[in-house]
């Protein structure tokens, strides 16, 4: 028997390692299989080479608890351990204090150092035992326990029937006694060593016999040994490609397609990567991709490895070129980071690449599902953005595809306006805005569909791209001004006349705190509709953009209200005869106040002339009077005309129909004022 401590100057390393070598407790059994995992290999390598001549034996890892006892068992026939290695290894963590420990072990990976990886388990235990019996010729079991202090006891036993290799037997705390039950233990095997190269096995298959789930003759074996990633790409088929998809991602839907790692120099790294399909409604998920080293799991935590727009890829990378710290679990900064960053990049770029040139259609087909990453790469990468460029496609409301550069050629010539802009139209709802799809058609302009949650970023990355170049939404504004022309059409209405009817249709403007509405008169064609709703191009994608961006300008813009224009075609018949209407209620009176209105405001005007070049502080306190009276007496006789026309307006439910059938076809008529456009409509189709 041999009591000792643990050949460290510090009072206790214990504390140490659970505060700073570990950030989460349950990676201690990830340590310790990795461990037997390592050890199991090291004895197949002597095998290989001569130099251990024994019958190798079943070299499975065997995983028990003992939840009654909180005991959690982990099992190798690797290659062991003398008393001699156990004092190296487990005993002589030889340094001063927790500064001199991090100094030393910031730049290394733990994988394969059992001392380090091993002390893991006293984040959990009271007391941990190690029995191991080396290859050895003649070696002896050795039994070593410690109690979490730096006391520990280590004795050769004199029981030889002990076969080759290691059983770590953790007595766990009371708070961690979860780690004793089964359920527990197989879900972290699951979820760490599920690709591990050597068989985990925890306990027996079950099945169900009479009622209740019994115990086979069968190992439960965790893990694949030979997870499709270590193969050769050649060697696999495109069935095997989704199959492994599906062992990793159960119940997901087929991917898109799938890219294959493999690189030997000047770093080595093997993966598959795979573009799933993702709905346009998607939140962005960056832990679907899996990181190993040497197939034992890392983390799914691979921003510092895979370009921001590629961790929205699923799949596994395995390298052991990847630094960490010793926990696993963070990166730490390394150019062989930054080249396997790039190296990625333009594997999928290239894939991407060869897709499209070899097989468009199928390309075009997948477009909707590829589209968001494509954009995401375009507006996070540069370098991408570059790649990318002949990649991206815009889809048209017809369904066809195009390049930026064939669509801008197709259209230049009928879409550029009088300022030389090209202007490229596109819709966000073919449903909703069909009939402003209609009308731009009916112009011959082409439209595209741009629906997806990051186009209003993508469509101001362009622009920012290409000058004379914008995007314009259908039903941002009326169809003659979308693209505007040399010639444009003339208002039947007059500016006297625009100014009457503005409180008529003031007056049924609808009313909604989140939405603000406003009147413009516009010159239309006679065959469209009398009233347009249209959004600010401008206003509206700043608040779209809003919504997927963080705070500053994009939160300032995502509180405003939304704001629609009514726009009222001063040339159709219906709102010719409201002003006719308007002005028969109006009666005598209102060529009266016009008159007055006019007459006041000219009295204004030459007043103004009077007063003209003179500062503020010039001025008389007499003109200063008469000026506002001049402007007070204008204000009134206008809010009077205007009150009446309000009341006039109100009276009108033609006014309210076509504002009503306008709100209808953008969406925006909704409840009771829904079922009152309707029951008004009945009432007029009775008339």
């Amino acid at each position: 028997m041999k009591n000792g401590k643990i050949g460290v100057t510090t009072e206790n390393i214990f504390p140490v390692i659970k505060k700073f070598l570990y950030s989460d407790h349950e990676i201690f059994l990830r340590e310790l299989i990795s461990n037997a995992v390592d050890a199991t290999q090291k004895i197949k390598t002597l095998s290989s080479k001569g130099e251990f001549k024994g019958e190798l034996g079943d070299l499975k890892v065997e995983v028990a608890v003992d939840p009654d006892q909180r005991l959690l068992f982990i099992k190798d026939h690797g290659i062991g351990m003398t008393a001699e290695e156990v004092d190296r290894y487990i005993n002589q963590i030889a340094f001063s204090g927790a500064e001199e420990f991090m100094a030393k072990y910031q730049d290394q990976a733990i994988i394969g150092h059992f001392g380090l990886g091993f002390y893991s388990s006293f984040m959990v235990s009271d007391r941990v035992e190690i029995f191991t019996r080396s290859w050895q010729e003649g070696a002896k079991t050795v039994h070593w326990s410690c109690t979490g202090n730096p006391e520990f006891e280590m004795e050769e036993l004199t029981d030889d029937s002990r076969e080759r290799g290691t059983t770590i037997v953790l007595h766990l705390s009371e708070e961690m006694k979860e780690y004793a039950q089964s359920e527990k233990v197989e879900a972290l095997l699951k979820k760490y060593c599920r690709f591990l190269p050597v068989a985990i096995v925890f306990g027996k298959v079950k099945e169900w016999k009479d009622g209740k789930y019994v115990d086979t003759e069968r190992d439960n074996v965790i893990n694949n040994i030979e997870p499709l990633w270590t193969k050769m790409p050649s060697d696999i088929t495109e069935a095997q490609y989704k199959e492994f998809y599906s062992e990793l991602y159960p119940m997901s839907d087929e991917p898109l397609f799938s890219i294959h790692l493999n690189i030997d120099y000047p770093f080595h790294l093997t993966g598959i990567l795979y573009f799933p399909k993702i709905s346009n409604n998607f939140d962005i998920r960056k832990d679907r991709i899996q990181l190993y080293c040497n197939q034992v799991y890392v983390t799914d935590q691979v921003e510092g490895i895979v370009p921001e727009y590629l961790t929205l890829l699923h799949g596994v990378i395995d390298s052991p070129d990847i630094p960490l710290n010793v926990s696993r679990s963070y990166l730490q900064s390394d150019p062989n980071v930054k080249k396997i960053s790039s190296y990625i990049t333009r594997k999928v770029a290239d894939r991407l690449h060869e897709l499209f040139t070899t097989l468009r259609a199928d390309y075009e087909q997948k477009w909707d599902d590829l589209k968001v990453f494509i954009q995401y790469g375009i507006l996070t990468d540069e370098k991408f953005a570059e790649k990318a460029a002949d990649l991206m496609l815009w889809k048209s409301v017809d369904g066809k595809y195009f390049t930026p550069k064939e669509f801008t050629e197709l259209v230049k010539e009928n879409q550029t306006d009088k300022n030389k802009d090209l202007v490229l139209l596109y819709v966000d709802d073919v449903v909703a805005k069909y009939s402003f799809i209609e009308a731009a058609k009916a112009k011959g302009y082409e439209v595209l569909e741009m629906n997806g949650q990051l186009d209003s970023h993508y469509i101001h990355w362009y622009e920012q791209k290409n000058e004379h170049t914008r995007f314009v939404r259908v039903d941002s504004d009326v169809i003659e001004k979308l693209i505007r022309k040399e010639e444009q059409l003339k208002m039947t209405l007059t500016s006297a006349q625009q100014e009457l009817l503005s409180p008529v249709f003031e007056s049924q403007m609808p009313q909604d705190e989140k939405i603000n509405y406003h009147i413009s008169f516009e010159a239309m064609s006679a065959d469209d509709a009398p009233v347009v709703i249209t959004q600010n191009e401008f206003m509206r994608r700043m608040k779209e953009m809003a919504a997927t961006s963080g705070g500053g300008m994009s939160q300032f813009y995502g509180q405003m209200p939304d704001n629609f224009t009514i726009a009222v075609n001063g040339n159709h018949p219906i709102v010719i005869n409201i002003l006719g209407e308007v002005e028969k209620s109006y009666g005598d009176k209102l060529k009266s106040i016009t008159k007055k209105i006019d007459a006041a405001t000219q009295e204004e005007a030459r007043f103004e002339e009077v007063i003209k070049g003179k500062k503020e502080e010039e001025l008389t306190a007499e003109e200063k009077t008469m000026r506002e009276e001049l402007s007070q007496k204008v204000v009134t006789l206008r809010d009077e005309r205007d009150e009446r026309l309000k009341e006039i307006g109100t009276e009108n439910k033609l006014v309210k129909q076509i504002i009503d059938l306008a709100l209808l076809s953008n969406g925006l008529l909704k409840g009771k004022n829904l079922t009152d456009f309707i029951q008004r409509s009945i009432s007029l189709i009775e008339k």
